[in-house]
């Protein structure tokens, strides 16, 4: 959870920092003093979008920390990920930086990393709903998507299954369509593979066989001029043939024998040294002869090797840079000419291949309906009941799933399910919408059509209520959701919104005192005028404090004795309802 952030530069926050409760905190003050300025800086904090424009005028940054505790297992597995410090009792900072020219910088666990990172760690730890969350619910993708997160693993695993035959379906029926549409460039393509195949296996070439023709030919055409180094070398360590010249070697033997017959012990030691001197330059000689024995100064030989250059050389203009290269082409060319094959018998396997794909893809869809369309039963069934706390008690939502009709066979993603064409989308073939039916005898109506803007407010919380169990983020940020509600809906709300801080660390920005009073924590945001410039600073409140603001929230009430006398009712009400909610059901007597 998200323990405690402190805000640097912020608008028109100078320095605050919020202790945040584990259950229900929530945030009040007058309009304009910066309560907007606390949901921004989470926003930050997970990575949103860094402006320039949010930076206190005057100030060269806003700087925004978060100190999460119990970060939980994705987020240490994050924080191992990028090598960022978590303490010993598993609090992680994180920190978000923006300069007055525009710049951001991200750091977690005091190591410097990308934004993203930030946006990573707050899909494990926040969810922040706001006014702009009643537009997306508005959205069919964005009521799929709730569905589907409320449904959980009974969705997402026939889901991943459609998707993987869905991916592999799509391709092979690309492939068929290429084939079917190109087989005239398919089959060009094919005709100049096989071509240079031809000429390839004609020459023959083989592993490094222009290097060793290379030396080949180098050793060819400077024959005579080997020959000639080699027997002269040879003449001066074996000597002449004629023996006029004893040569190196019978002159090493002269100095041995000299040396032998001297009869001096010191010149006798030297005698193995030249012994081993001597066999080294019989060896060497020997070698010498060798070679020139095998020296070959055919220029039958040297053309043909120079032929044989030629023809790699051919090769290599057109294909590669070596004969290695040539070959690899060649390996290259066989394998793409054998999924090139545009033949009848080709075509008719790859379309076998692609009806098999569909006729698995269908099976999966219809496992991903019927898994939506169960859970789809359990939210209406979840959320109405909520809806019936936020004074709607008439109301009930409805939420429908139904194939999408694709616009006709042939189209691409047209997917044949149970006898009719659908579009088989990234998410399946489903269409998810939520109706809702504000009062008996009415129809069950979109969503932007039957709800009023204190009734989508209503509906959302409903929603959320109704996710909490299914959603992993421990920490729900509500920004004035309760926008147009009022009365005993307001009370309601501020009743759910505590019953959600059973199982979450709620936070909620309102302006009903109605839900105030069900805080754990009560913040206040209070602006202070100043040399002409307004800044805001963020207090806890205690009890009587509480009293004071919640009266002032009571249409201004905070210095009338009968506003303070309605806010001592309201909270203690509200503490009433919420011992009543904690308690567990009594047993009935038989």
């Amino acid at each position: 959870m998200l323990a405690e952030m402190r805000i640097q530069g912020l608008g028109v926050i100078d320095d605050a920092t919020l202790e945040l409760d584990p259950g229900l905190t929530v945030l009040t003050g007058e309009t304009g003093a910066g309560k907007t300025m606390v949901v921004t800086g989470l926003s930050l904090l997970g990575g949103g979008r860094a402006e320039a424009s949010r930076v206190s005028e005057g100030k060269p940054r806003a700087v925004v920390e978060g100190r999460f505790e119990d970060a939980g297992t994705s987020a240490l597995a994050l924080a191992e990920e990028v090598a960022a410090d978590v303490d010993e009792d598993g609090t992680l900072i994180a920190v978000r930086t923006v300069s007055a020219d525009g710049r951001s910088r991200a750091h977690l666990g005091g190591r410097s990393v990308p934004v993203g990172v930030l946006g990573r760690l707050a899909e494990a730890t926040l969810a922040v709903h706001g006014q702009n969350d009643q537009l997306r619910l508005l959205r069919t993708a964005d009521q799929r998507a709730l569905l589907d997160r409320y449904a959980g693993d009974a969705v997402a695993k026939p889901l991943a299954a459609y998707r993987e035959t869905r991916a592999e379906w799509l391709k092979v029926g690309a492939e068929l369509v290429e084939r079917r549409d190109g087989a005239r460039r398919l089959a060009q393509e094919a005709d100049m593979l096989r071509l240079g195949l031809t000429e390839i296996e004609s020459v023959d070439p083989q592993p490094g066989e222009d290097r060793e023709l290379v030396e080949q030919g180098k050793r060819l055409a400077e024959a005579d001029d080997l020959r000639e180094a080699a027997g002269l070398a040879r003449a001066v360590l074996a000597g002449s043939d004629d023996g006029e010249s004893p040569g190196a070697v019978g002159l090493v033997g002269e100095a041995r024998n000299r040396l032998q017959a001297s009869g001096d012990p010191e010149l006798a030691v030297l005698d193995p040294r030249l012994g081993e001197a001597l066999a080294v330059l019989t060896d060497v000689a020997g070698e010498l002869g060798g070679y020139l024995d095998r020296l070959d100064a055919d220029p039958e030989r040297l053309a043909v090797v120079l032929s044989r250059q030629a023809e790699l050389k051919a090769l290599t203009r057109k294909y590669a840079a070596d004969t290695d290269g040539v070959l690899e082409w060649a390996a290259n060319a066989r394998e793409r000419l054998a999924g090139l094959d545009t033949s009848d018998e080709a075509l008719a396997a790859l379309a076998a291949r692609r009806d098999a794909l569909a006729t698995d893809l269908a099976g999966h869809a219809v496992a991903l309906s019927a898994a939506r369309a169960e859970a789809a039963g359990r939210l209406a069934a979840d959320t109405t009941a909520e809806l019936s706390g936020l004074a709607m008690k008439d109301a009930e939502l409805y939420v429908s799933v139904a194939p999408r009709a694709a616009s006709g066979p042939d189209a691409n993603d047209a997917l044949l399910v149970d006898g009719e064409y659908v579009v088989a989308g990234t998410d399946g073939v489903d269409e998810v919408e939520l109706r809702l039916v504000p009062h008996p005898g009415s129809q069950p109506q979109p969503l932007h059509k039957g709800a009023s803007g204190g009734e989508l407010s209503r509906v959302m919380l409903a929603l959320e209520v109704a996710l909490a169990g299914a959603d992993p983020v421990p920490t729900m940020v509500f920004d004035e959701v309760d926008a147009g509600v009022g009365g005993r809906a307001a009370v309601e709300i501020g009743r759910r919104l505590a019953r959600l801080a059973a199982r979450h660390q709620v936070i909620v920005v309102t302006h009903l005192p109605q839900v105030a009073a069900y805080a754990d924590r009560h913040l206040v945001v209070q602006k202070k005028r100043g040399e002409g410039v307004t800044r805001s600073s963020v207090r806890t409140l205690q009890d009587a404090d509480r009293i004071v603001e919640l009266a002032r929230m009571l249409a201004g009430l905070d210095d009338t004795d009968t506003g303070r006398a309605h806010a001592e009712e309201l909270l203690a009400a509200a503490r009433a309802h919420r011992e009543s909610d904690r308690r567990p059901p009594r047993t009935r007597r038989r």
